[in-house]
């Protein structure tokens, strides 16, 4: 369920930039106010584009951070060992086989939980991605930046029409 503040994705809403002016039509403003007002949309757009990064980046932490719990119940098996366990299972095997050995296998067995914990954390923490909603949209507002620019040269497409 979502609320006030997130969208249907589960994300937080975020500033936009309105589609038409509410002031009037744009003949009618100065420059001052359109450039003011592009300010401001630009300003918003970047706020935007922040909260977007945020919201993505906070998701992959989350990911990651679970990822890690495997890796600390890896590193808790290595500390620990489980030390009086441990030296049951050796003592015990001791009984049919030479002591060192016995001591050895239950090494292994130790190495072979700490491995695999280690391995199931690395297959979560790789799972983690980019945010590549926030990459596609600042490629896509830079290429219309870029466009706007382009547009302010004059050149002989954007050259005025002359009157006969």
């Amino acid at each position: 369920m979502t609320s006030a503040r997130e969208n249907s994705e589960g994300l937080p809403r975020v500033p936009s930039i309105p589609l038409a002016d509410e002031t009037g039509a744009a003949g009618e403003q100065s420059i001052g106010n359109l450039v003011k007002d592009a300010t401001t949309h630009l300003s918003t757009l970047v706020r935007a584009e922040v909260e977007l990064a945020k919201s993505e980046v906070a998701g992959e932490i989350k990911k990651g951070l679970k990822g890690s719990v495997w890796f600390i119940l890896a590193l808790v098996v290595l500390a620990y060992s489980s030390f009086f366990f441990f030296f049951f299972a050796a003592e015990l095997l001791a009984e049919w086989l030479p002591r060192w050995s016995a001591f050895l296998i239950v090494f292994g067995a130790m190495l072979g939980v700490a491995g695999l914990a280690g391995y199931l954390g690395y297959r979560k923490v790789r799972a983690i991605r980019a945010p590549k909603r926030t990459i596609d949209s600042m490629k896509d507002t830079a290429a219309v930046l870029r466009s706007r620019g382009d547009d302010d040269e004059p050149g002989p497409a954007n050259a005025p029409a002359r009157r006969v």
